[in-house]
This record gives C-alpha cells, sequence and structure tokens, in this order.
C-alpha cells in the first residue's frame, strides 16, 4: 500500500524528530516515518494538495493544506527533485534524489515560513541524507 504524500512533506519527513501540531498529528506522523524507515522501498504517491499526513491535521488549528503558500512550496520541493504531482517512487529513490539535489542551506530559503524552521531538525535531515545516512530513529518519549 502506498503512502500519499505531497511536494514538501518529503523534506519534513527527513526532519521529524517527533514534535507536531497535536499529539494525534505527530502519532500519524511517526508512524509514516518509522515505516518508511523500516521499509525504504516503500512506493509513495505524489500528491496535490492535503495527503495522508495532514488527514490527522487538528481541527481546532487554522488550517493551512489548501493555502497557496503551501502549494509553492511543494511545488519548489517538487522541481528541485525532478518529481510532478502523480509520480510514484519508492521512498529510497525519492531519499536519492534528495541526496544529488538538496543540500541543507536550501532549506531556510525553501521553508522560510514553516514554524519548525527554527529548530534546525529539517536541515540536519537534508545532511543525514547527503552524508549517505537513513532516517534516524526517533528520540524516546520522556
Amino acid at each position: 500500500m502506498s503512502v500519499k504524500l505531497r511536494g514538501h512533506h518529503l523534506l519534513c519527513l527527513l526532519g521529524f524528530r517527533g514534535m507536531g501540531y497535536s499529539p494525534a498529528f505527530a502519532a500519524n506522523m511517526a508512524d509514516v516515518y518509522e515505516r518508511l524507515r523500516r521499509e525504504p522501498r516503500t512506493e509513495i504517491e505524489i500528491v496535490q494538495g492535503p495527503d495522508d499526513l495532514c488527514a490527522c491535521y487538528p481541527e481546532d488549528k487554522p488550517y493551512h493544506c489548501d493555502a497557496a503558500s503551501v502549494r509553492e512550496r511543494d511545488d519548489d520541493v517538487l522541481r528541485r527533485l525532478g518529481y510532478k504531482r502523480g509520480d510514484k517512487a519508492e521512498w529510497r529513490d525519492i531519499l536519492a534524489s534528495v541526496k544529488l539535489h538538496m543540500q541543507e542551506e536550501d532549506i531556510p530559503r525553501m521553508c522560510a515560513t514553516c514554524r519548525w524552521l527554527p529548530y534546525g531538525v529539517c536541515q540536519e535531515g537534508v545532511a543525514r541524507i547527503a552524508a549517505g545516512e537513513g532516517l534516524p530513529p526517533l528520540p524516546e518519549k520522556r
């Protein structure tokens, strides 16, 4: 069964360390993350708009999944990685594209308005992939 992801979430997953918009959102993202970490041959279907991660966006927060700025970020990431909406690829192939086409210095420009940018985890994630490392295990919950 494939995982449906929008463009910018291909990068968000690289920096995911357990934080999220709500406990349910973070738990859903952790499930997807761990699946991809353990099964890098998982098929990813690149979609336009809300995806399998957006499905758990909290109802009590301002919904941004359909915002033009988010769609622009999706398009920017997809162009950079050489994918388009509707493409299907294994997660390991997406990581290979990240390694070839992304540098950690690209994240602040591409994701300038992202609330998670100040944590530096996405830059760290891109650097790990560039170094030939995979997704790290998630931090233990305290």
